[in-house]
């Protein structure tokens, strides 16, 4: 049995699966910091419990408020690590954020989903549905949440996330075009930073995190036409990165989203030399800076 145990029957990008069933995941977990107070930005930070079951949360991250009766545009991000991966409050993803809201004059929402094998797909897309909804919810100024309340402008929303987390910000913008937000939210533009979706072997990884998948053309891994003809929101700004094994998907994807019928604009940046998200493990390099720069100018003038 002991040698039976130690079978491996599935090895994927992130972890393998062994025949009875246990996982071993190649990264250790992620080590989490708490909300804080920015001395050099002047970016304040906390969190909130958006739903106990299931366990979602997020961190709010708002910036320095010179005028009081002028609302912020708001950056809902979705982080990134396979569906499988990853946290909100990393540290990778708190000064990121935490950078964006300050450069972008934003407040920005970064949500804490479920990830595989806890809560396996579709438990990611249908938090940060949750979360979304949640956020909108305050569009009346009478939310859980009084920084919502006070400074959002929910004329100006951004959805935003990087690889899974762009693979699910396009499945929200899809659902906001079909259904759309409580209280007339607007979704003005979504950022998506090398997402992201089917084409790779990576797909048998996901099929896997989803057990409840629609196979290889399940409109999470391969975005239908339909979709995209509605998404639902007026411009969308796409990076790939020229050494990530998942570029060809994010171009494919901008010009599938132009044939499309989508009434939007789509701009396409690619990130020449550079690995996948390489943004987040060197923030003071200059292209790292370029594509920050470029994520906030996308949210500062539209």
């Amino acid at each position: 049995m002991a040698l039976e145990s130690n079978e491996v029957v599935e090895e994927f990008r992130f972890f393998k699966v062994y025949k009875d069933g246990r996982l071993e995941f190649f990264m250790p977990p992620v080590e989490k910091i708490p909300p804080s107070d920015d001395p050099n930005t002047g970016v304040r930070s906390r969190d909130v419990v958006i739903s106990l079951d299931p366990p979602v949360s997020a961190r709010i991250f708002l910036p320095p408020i010179s005028d009081p009766a002028r609302k912020l545009p708001l950056l809902f991000y979705i982080h990134g690590g396979g569906f499988c991966m990853q946290s909100a409050f990393s540290r990778q993803y708190h000064n990121f954020v935490s950078t964006v809201a300050a450069d972008a004059g934003a407040i920005a929402v970064s949500v804490e989903y479920g990830l595989f094998p806890s809560r396996p797909s579709p438990a990611c897309y249908e938090d940060s549905w949750a979360a979304l909804r949640w956020v909108a919810g305050h569009a009346g100024g009478d939310g859980a949440e009084p920084w919502l309340n006070e400074h959002a402008d929910f004329g100006r929303v951004f959805i935003g996330g990087d690889s899974a987390g762009g693979n699910i910000s396009h499945t929200l913008a899809a659902r906001v075009g079909s259904i759309g937000l409580p209280q007339g939210v607007k979704v003005v533009g979504v950022i998506l930073v090398h997402p992201y979706f089917g084409g790779t072997e990576d797909d048998q990884m996901w099929l896997h995190m989803c057990p409840t998948n629609g196979g290889l053309s399940d409109p999470r891994l391969k975005p239908a036409k339909e979709d995209l003809a509605r998404l639902g929101c007026e411009k969308v700004l796409v990076f790939v990165a020229e050494k990530d094994h998942l570029m060809e998907m994010g171009i494919g994807y901008a010009e599938e989203l132009k044939k499309s019928g989508w009434g939007g604009s789509v701009e396409l940046v690619k990130n020449i030399g550079e690995e996948h998200c390489f943004h987040l493990f060197d923030p003071k390099y200059e292209k790292a800076v370029e594509l920050k720069d470029k994520f906030v100018s996308f949210i500062k003038h539209n």
